[in-house]
């Protein structure tokens, strides 16, 4: 299965252990971490770990992958579907280094995945679930059409389920 995507402006893919380097300067800005549970990598060696154990692409067909901007390569952050064992769900995210922000860039790549995701996967249904707080994320989440769901905690702090089915995507 083909996850490489590509849309007008960017270009995404999986993860590879050369992005180590990327993956641990976008977890490094508190700005990028500050909804999402989880915090800075402590070095460019444990971002390399978290790639090399990542097997949501063999497992699930799908992941979280890297984007980047089509006209010049530049890494902008990642993009992506990924399966969600605890709760049996698929989910749709994105993180992007801050000087991308507010570009229109986090629709676009979650446009292309949620495509993936219906049109070549045949899932039924894609959720999300966002901090209360993440006023920036949840208007991402209604440009992609996602209808919020139900109230329920996300890194133990209150939030958001939204989501989104087949049928609503079309």
């Amino acid at each position: 299965m083909n996850l490489n995507l590509e849309t007008e402006r960017l270009i995404l893919r999986p993860f590879s252990e050369d992005d180590a380097s990327l993956l641990f300067e976008l977890n490094n800005d508190e700005d990028v971490t500050r909804y999402t549970g989880q915090g800075a990598y402590k070095n460019i060696e444990e971002a390399l770990e978290f790639v090399k154990g990542y097997k949501q692409y063999e497992n699930y067909s799908m992941g979280r992958l890297n984007v980047f901007i089509k006209d010049t390569r530049e890494y902008i952050g990642w993009s992506g579907l990924q399966y969600l064992k605890a709760i049996n769900e698929v989910d749709i995210g994105y993180r992007l280094i801050k000087k991308y922000w507010g570009k229109g860039y986090a629709t676009e790549a979650s446009k292309a995945c949620l495509d993936y995701g219906f049109n070549t996967l045949k899932l039924d249904k894609i959720i999300r679930t966002a901090m209360k707080a993440n006023i920036a994320s949840i208007n991402v989440f209604n440009k992609l059409g996602l209808k919020y769901s139900h109230d329920d905690d996300c890194g133990q702090q209150p939030g958001v389920v939204y989501t989104i089915t087949k049928e609503e995507w079309k």
